[in-house]
């Protein structure tokens, strides 16, 4: 089980205000993160949801991760989108969208999509989930949902520490040769750093700059991260 930061109960704090305060819909709150890819979106998510059902006024919370509505690499091959897996074009959004409706309609059981980083593509089955209290939805551009969710947040770091970050995950992934990072077991240090450098600068960085930091200012919350990781600052936004 994670520690949650510290810094974070405020912010699980904020979301039971916020949870008690009448709202227009009448399913779960819906709370969103987003951020770069590696900056620590689920680790965030997880830690909330472990200070929200932590008593007294334990909340029953659910973390979804958007990964589960990329469209399949079938899909993304067909549509010449490979190489743009990340990016918005890479998701469903409509199902996304559809899926957030069904959850502040108070639908009894989400059907939540589940995305394999083993296989490196979507399941062909999704779980059945009990409809929470509250919903966590992290992953990569859902401060699109800004305007449809309880509250957004934003976790935010200097580019260089998130990207040392990806480099760090990257090693560990190859190391455990796990599913798809298997593959470049093979590679020696340099090679992989070298790897993890370029796709960091061909993709990521890009997806960053164009599509994820542009939408910061939506966020109800910014969550700044130091470059040892733990929360730096929070920033409650008008």
């Amino acid at each position: 089980m994670i520690t949650p930061d510290p810094a974070l109960r405020g912010v699980a704090d904020l979301i039971r205000d916020r949870d008690r305060a009448p709202r227009q819909h009448p399913g779960a709150f819906v709370l969103s993160i987003d951020g770069s890819v590696a900056v620590g979106k689920s680790t965030t998510a997880a830690m909330l949801a472990q200070l929200l059902e932590a008593p007294p006024g334990a909340l029953d919370t659910a973390v979804v991760s958007t990964d589960g509505f990329l469209f399949s690499n079938r899909v993304l091959d067909e549509r010449g989108l490979t190489m743009r897996k990340g990016f918005p074009e890479s998701y469903d959004r409509d199902a996304l969208a559809s899926f957030v409706d069904a959850v502040r309609d108070g639908r009894r059981e989400l059907h939540v999509p589940v995305y394999s980083h083993d296989s490196y593509d979507v399941l062909p089955d999704p779980v059945v989930v009990p409809m929470p209290h509250v919903l966590v939805i992290e992953g990569l551009h859902t401060l699109g949902l800004a305007d449809v969710v309880d509250l957004s947040i934003y976790v935010d770091a200097d580019e260089a520490d998130i990207e040392r970050w990806y480099t760090e995950r990257f090693f560990e992934l190859v190391a455990a040769r796990a599913g798809f990072y298997a593959q470049f077991a093979s590679m020696d240090d340099a090679t992989a750093t070298d790897f993890a450098h370029a796709v960091w600068e061909e993709i990521n960085s890009p997806n960053l700059h164009e599509f994820i930091l542009p939408n910061r200012d939506r966020a109800d919350v910014v969550v700044r991260k130091g470059s040892d990781h733990t929360v730096a600052d929070v920033i409650l936004r008008d």
